[in-house]
């Protein structure tokens, strides 16, 4: 109830419009700081500004700094140096500097929470200036109201009004069309107000009217509102229709205005037009006998007159009266410049009204010719306030038109009464003050009461005074009042104030409007927040008039009170009585009592003897004068703090008489415990790992009186009903009403008796045990046994209250009694101890029923209930659930992925559809890490124990399992075991390696750079036994995730000609080289999982492979939501064999071209047909290349795989060192060295049409070459051309001996000896030689000579070379010897 600075907008892109309004700042603010991401946030030194820094004399609030001041340079505050205005209605606000403008117009948008809130958004920014050197000097929103009549207040647009340094004065709209523009005098535009219609609040108040006064240094302009109202929709209307279509000029009706004159002044900065005014006879008389002595004359009726008040030196303020009559009003020439076309500087810019289609000749034609101005009628001063060292700078208008404020260059804000023409009060210390007016009126509340209630609503006047020197707004009661109000807003805002409101409103049309206008508003730029001042009505009231402020005060010493933490109980509690006592007004009264009861310094003791006396108070009082709604809360807040301390008393309580009431018998609890208890302990341990929380969270912690208070509220009927606000504050409230009696502690039927007799309904209290039991689940654990019973003793106590179970419950029907707490078990996460719960619940429902059954004399109670039914199906799916839940909670292994543990419920279960376990066991699966072969083993594990249960056989396994794994993964086994026993249909092996397999392509498409992920879920894949799964599986996974990414890697690799580098990679497949290499890999074999499971179900036309039948366990059998992974594959299309081997081929090819670095351009080795093929549906069938392929595609299909075949010889290059026993060097199964890259490359031949037998030949050779040569002898015999291999081995043999003979540095006598002896031609041939073509030149002898004797061996006798090879053998022979 005291002054307050409300936020009602914000300001978008404030960083934007300031760049562009200073472009200079924008290169400075980059240099001296980094960009931050806060748009409403700049280098703090743009706003360090020096105290004398020039003459920057701050403009009047409402419409900002003249261009002279912005002389204050980079330093200084952007915003001052701005010409800033905020239309009254606070939904158009303009900047304005130099040339430029922005405007910012209201948006609506919902923030974090889906509150909806205004903000300012930039609507239009550009260039106002026509003429060479204008400046913008001033400027002015004014909202136009609506002329329907279904408007309620609201403006239909709004006119923003501009003023330059050339004397223009121009009219925009808000998306910055020009509407209309004047020139009534050729001086610099100092200052444009604006007045509009108020309705009168007293009856002998004048109206007055509407205008806009234009203030030049030596002139003065007012428009006639009604005129310009009138122009201004004219203009609009016509601006409209031209942009739609370009229709007729019409006519706007003329600009009403008058112009004066101002003389006997120096100079002139600002100016205030008061209105209408007429004298009474009295001032008439005397004013006469000043000016015309003692015979001059009177007339009969005072003269209304014009008052104008001005700013400035000499004098310093300055009184002027235009007498109504003496000046004719001047008609600017608007109409006859639209008619005869002839247009004046009223509409030289291009978007003015008129001239729409002018060429450029007559836009030259316009600029020349000028508008004639009009004199300006003489207007004396009648007189001032002298004082010629001060020089005033801004003055602003009270809203009822009697005071103004004024500032000048001394520091001084001086409060004139406009009536008497002097000075009423003066504030010093105030330089640079910027002023608004806040007229606040009296809340009705206050007049109902009050003896003058048929008297118009009184209004207070308050001053606001912004000092940026200081960074402190003001608020002053007038005319004599104090300080209301002061806040510390920061040195750089702007306090804007319109003073006046919508124009184009009459007494008639504002009939039952609501005019919703900000008066003040400050706006920082620093934040971007636009904030009014909220002033309640009582501030301007003395104590004496006013016990309400004497309340607030009492109320603001009793927060004081309260906010002392080292005041004595006693103390608080007598100063808070006497406090409360004394306040009067019943609504302050309550206030206070709620503020007091918030407070949780507080003690409980001290609240209840305070409330309880208020209340004595109360009803000592005459009930009629009493309010109902204190003495409701007074009474009301004394039952829920006598309930509170009651059940503290019981809790704390000695111990032993709780013992003798806990003694209920819980006939077969035990023998449940016992067999859950294994699954309990292993939870227990999971569940017991450390964890970091915070004291004050902690559950132990007392319940504050406070807290209690706000979770409570008293019904009508005397009933107290629980609020639940957030789950935290719910859960201590349970804590403390009761874990005392679930520990033994409490007296359990006391507590549950007291709870009763509250009057809070069992179904609350039974959700609070229920929730304190569930988040006290590790304590619970602790001991079960004991805790247990007494939950089943406050169970059975809260049922037998009064409105729990329904006296005419059919027990063979469900109870909602019961249902509520198998409802709370179904949705709980905290897996145990809803189970404990439930079994209690089920045992506590069953005595029910059996007691319900003996007291109706229903012999056959023992038949089947419904009730119980649920429960035992309610308890199965709990310990499923523990057992799951135990799996889940299995750490991680140390460096793997992780993640949070995911937490399961019937609830979630049921709700994840039928494949809903299977999925959480997946991400378990991925979560820990394991590897398919392990999945495997532990799942055949569990199925050889289901057929064979023979002990020496499980003996044997796990004594295998101990050999693999340590103990920790084999408690894993055991439970993951155990689980699958208890859901052997939705665990079945086939579902949990579909979902595996899903699962780790899910989590490949995440991170595509883990490309084990992939191989992973290929490997799942394959361990899948059902073909139909398998079929739909390997479909979704590759139209879901691969598809994309691998038509996006064969696009980049024909783009680039090569494997592409890792840059390329990252920025076309989203992965890098090595990652993209692994994932051909893992699309290759997905293909021909597809391909041979096509074949196996091709292949069973004869004998049908029948579909798998999915089903659930039976407890399972709800489960609501989406579809299995399985289900979902059992419904896929069978694919195109022909369309999979097509993108088998392709997808091989690629992976080659990775692994191999080898240059090819992989779509090019297709015709145009198998281009097309490509990246289509697998399902569909497409036309298919056919037939012998183009020569030209053979030989570059041929060239591709030979370059591969090289690649592959010179990956697995093993030493020559190693000499014969190399060949028998085993090659590893993945990678580059893979052995079976041959084979899949004469595969590839066969399916490209390259003749297999060059393939062959290209390996021996290129294997030789490497000095491979026991792995070129046997692929050698699988070489049926061998006339021809035996040339291309004969070449090679030559160049080894070459390089032996010629080449070789060791070069031996007995070797030059041996060139010598050997036949002319043989040595000419081997000069000829090139040995450089040979990778691996230096291989023994013994190699080269049985190389030579394979060829002799090859080459028939009839061969050309047959002779050569001959004296080559001879040759190696001697060589051989010699070593």
């Amino acid at each position: 109830m005291s002054c307050s600075l409300l936020e009602f907008c914000r300001l978008q892109e404030l960083k934007t419009v300031r760049d562009f309004l200073f472009p200079s700042q924008k290169t400075e603010s980059v240099e001296e700081k980094n960009q931050t991401d806060n748009e409403l946030s700049w280098d703090s030194s743009d706003w360090e500004s020096e105290w004398d820094a020039g003459n920057n004399k701050e403009e009047e609030s409402t419409h900002g700094a003249t261009v002279g001041e912005e002389a204050t340079g980079q330093n200084g505050p952007w915003l001052q140096d701005c010409v800033v205005s905020l239309s009254p209605c606070s939904d158009l606000l303009v900047l304005a500097r130099e040339h430029k403008a922005a405007f910012l117009s209201a948006k609506w948008r919902t923030d974090d929470s889906g509150r909806e809130e205004m903000t300012l958004g930039v609507s239009w920014t550009g260039t106002l200036s026509t003429e060479e050197g204008e400046c913008v000097s001033s400027a002015i929103c004014i909202p136009l109201a609506s002329q329907k009549r279904s408007s309620t207040g609201r403006p239909d647009w709004t006119c923003v009004v501009v003023g330059f340094t050339s004397g223009h004065v121009r009219f925009y709209t808000e998306s910055g069309v020009l509407l209309l523009a004047q020139l009534l005098h050729e001086d610099p535009v100092l200052r444009l107000k604006c007045r509009t219609y108020e309705i009168p609040r007293h009856p002998g108040v004048t109206e007055q009217h509407e205008e806009l006064s234009i203030l030049y240094p030596a002139a003065l302009v007012t428009i006639d509102g009604f005129s310009l109202f009138q122009s201004l929709r004219a203009c609009r209307n016509q601006v409209a229709r031209a942009a739609a279509a370009g229709s007729d000029v019409i006519q706007p009706p003329p600009l009403a205005y008058k112009k004066w004159g101002l003389q006997e002044m120096d100079t002139i900065v600002d100016h205030s037009s008061v209105g209408v005014m007429t004298l009474c006879v009295f001032d008439q008389m005397k004013n006469a006998s000043i000016l015309g002595g003692f015979h001059a004359s009177v007339k009969g009726n005072p003269p209304a007159m014009s008052q104008y008040v001005t700013v400035g030196a000499g004098p310093y303020t300055g009184f002027y009266y235009a007498v109504e009559g003496s000046s004719q009003p001047l008609l600017s020439h608007v109409a006859l410049a639209v008619a005869s076309k002839l247009t004046s500087a009223l509409f030289s810019a291009a978007s003015g009204w008129l001239g729409w289609n002018k060429n450029k000749n007559e836009e030259e034609a316009v600029q020349k010719h000028k508008p004639k101005v009009e004199a300006a009628t003489p207007l004396g001063i009648r007189f001032g306030l002298p004082d010629s060292r001060r020089h005033g700078e801004t003055i602003c208008l009270s809203p009822c038109n009697t005071l103004a404020g004024v500032t000048d260059d001394f520091g001084r804000v001086t409060l004139l009464d406009l009536a008497r023409g002097i000075a009423t009060r003066m504030w010093k210390g105030y330089r640079d003050a910027q002023l608004g007016w806040l007229q606040v009126p009296e809340e009705r509340g206050e007049r109902e009461f009050s003896p003058s209630a048929s008297l118009p609503r009184r209004h207070a006047l308050f001053l606001v005074i912004y000092a940026p020197r200081r960074g402190i707004l003001e608020v002053w009661a007038m005319q004599q009042g104090p300080r209301v109000g002061a806040f510390t807003v920061g040195k750089h805002c702007r306090l804007l104030y319109a003073g006046y409101r919508l124009m184009g409103v009459n007494s008639v049309t504002s009939q039952g409007w609501q005019l919703h206008t900000q008066q003040v508003c400050l706006l920082d730029p620093i934040t971007g927040a636009l904030r009014t001042v909220n002033i309640p009505f009582h501030l301007a009231l003395s104590d004496k008039k006013s016990e309400r402020a004497k309340d607030m005060h009492l109320v603001k010493r009793l927060a004081t009170i309260l906010k002392s933490s080292d005041v004595a109980p006693d103390i608080l509690e007598s100063e808070a009585r006497s406090v409360l006592l004394e306040i009067k007004h019943p609504a302050i009264k309550m206030q206070a009592l709620e503020s007091l009861l918030a407070n949780k310094n507080t003690p409980v003791s001290c609240l209840t003897n305070i409330t309880c006396a208020l209340n004595d108070t109360l009803k000592q009082q005459d009930p009629e004068e009493v309010d109902t709604a204190l003495l409701q809360l007074c009474s009301s807040q004394l039952k829920l703090l006598q309930l509170y301390t009651d059940i503290h008393q019981l809790h704390s309580a000695a111990d032993t008489e709780a013992d003798s009431e806990n003694q209920d018998s819980l006939e077969g609890i035990e023998d449940e415990l016992s067999r859950v208890g294994p699954t309990l302990q292993r939870y227990a341990q999971f569940t017991s790992r450390p964890s970091v929380s915070f004291a004050q969270d902690s559950p132990d912690s007392p319940l504050a009186p406070q807290v209690f208070l706000s979770q409570m509220e008293c019904a009508e009927d005397g009933e107290l009903k629980v609020i639940r606000k957030s789950e935290t504050e719910w859960n201590q409230l349970g804590n403390f009403m009761f874990w005392r009696c679930l520990c033994g502690k409490s007296p359990l039927r006391k507590v549950c008796d007291t709870l009763q007799q509250a009057g809070i309904s069992p179904q609350q209290l039974l959700s609070l045990l229920l929730s304190v039991w569930m988040q006290r689940e590790k304590e619970v654990l602790q001991k079960p046994a004991e805790i247990v019973r007494n939950l089943h003793t406050l169970l059975v106590a809260l049922s037998n209250m009064n409105g729990a179970v329904e006296e005419s419950w059919d027990t063979q029907s469900i109870s909602p009694w019961w249902q509520q707490v198998r409802c709370t078990c179904i949705g709980s996460h905290n897996a145990a101890a809803a189970l404990l719960a439930a079994l209690v619940a089920h045992r506590a429902a069953k005595a029910s029923i059996t007691s319900r059954g003996d007291s109706k004399l229903q012999s056959e109670w023992e038949a089947v209930s419904l009730e119980l039914e649920q429960w035992v199906v309610c308890v199965h799916q709990l310990e499923d659930v523990l057992v799951l839940q135990t799996l889940l909670l299995v750490p991680p292994p140390q460096g793997t992925a992780g993640g949070a543990t995911a937490q399961c419920s019937i609830k979630t279960l049921l709700e994840g559809g039928t494949g809903g376990i299977a999925d959480s066991v997946s991400k378990w699966v991925f979560r820990q890490n394991m590897a398919p072969e392990r999945l495997k083993a532990i799942l055949c594990t569990r199925q050889n124990n289901d057929v064979d249960d023979q002990p020496e056989q499980r003996e044997e396994e796990q004594r295998n399992e101990t050999e693999k794994s340590d103990e920790n993964s084999d408690r894993t086994a055991e439970l993951l075991v155990a689980l699958c026993r208890r859901f052997p249909h939705s665990l079945s092996p086939d579902l949990v390696f579909a979902h595996c397999c899903w699962e780790y392509v899910v989590q490949w498409n995440k991170d595509p750079e883990e490309g084990r992920y992939l191989c992973w879920a290929v490997e799942h894949l394959k361990l899948v036994s059902s073909p139909h799964i398998q079929l739909g599986i390997s479909t979704m996974m590759w139209s879901t995730f691969i598809v994309k990414r691998f038509s996006a890697a064969a696009f980049l690799m024909e783009k680039v000609g090569k494997a592409p580098k890792d840059r390329l990679c990252r920025r076309d497949v989203g992965m890098g080289d090595k990652a993209m290499t692994s994932f051909l890999s893992g699309c290759v074999q997905l293909l021909q999982i597809l391909m041979e499971v096509t074949g196996v179900l091709a292949d069973s036309a004869v004998e049908e492979v029948p579909a798998p039948e999915l089903s659930v366990e039976e407890p399972w059998g709800g489960a609501e939501g989406p579809a299995s992974i399985a289900e979902l594959a059992l419904e896929q299309r069978g694919v195109h064999f022909p369309l999979v081997q097509h993108h088998c081929l392709l997808a091989s090819l690629l992976h080659a071209a990775m692994t191999f670095n080898v240059k090819v351009k992989p779509l090019g080795l297709f015709d145009s047909k198998g281009k097309n093929a490509f990246f289509r549906d697998l399902t569909t069938i497409q036309l298919m290349p056919s037939g012998d392929m183009d020569p030209g595609l053979v030989s570059l299909r041929q060239e591709f795989l030979l370059r591969m075949l090289t690649g592959w010889v010179q990956a697995i290059d093993d030493p020559p060192s190693s000499g014969p026993a190399a060949g028998s060097t085993p090659l590893p199964s993945s990678g580059p060295k893979a052995d079976w890259w041959p084979s899949l490359c004469l595969e590839l031949g066969s399916l490209l049409q390259v003749n297999p037998d060059i393939l062959r030949r290209h390996i021996v050779c290129e294997l030789y070459n490497q000095g491979l040569d026991p792995r070129a002898e046997e692929v050698m015999l699988e070489v049926e051309d061998k006339d021809v291999l035996g040339s291309q081995l004969l070449v090679l043999t030559g160049q080894r001996l070459s390089y032996s003979l010629l080449h070789s540095q060791s070069q031996t006598q007995a070797a030059m000896e041996l060139l010598a002896r050997l036949p002319p031609t043989l040595c000419t041939w081997l000069k000829a030689m090139d040995p450089g073509e040979l990778r691996c030149p230096l291989v023994p002898l013994p190699q080269t000579s049985r190389l030579v004797g394979r060829l002799i061996e090859i080459l028939p006798e009839n061969h050309a070379q047959y002779s050569l090879a001959l004296h080559l053998l001879e040759a190696v022979e001697v060589l051989t010897t010699e070593d």
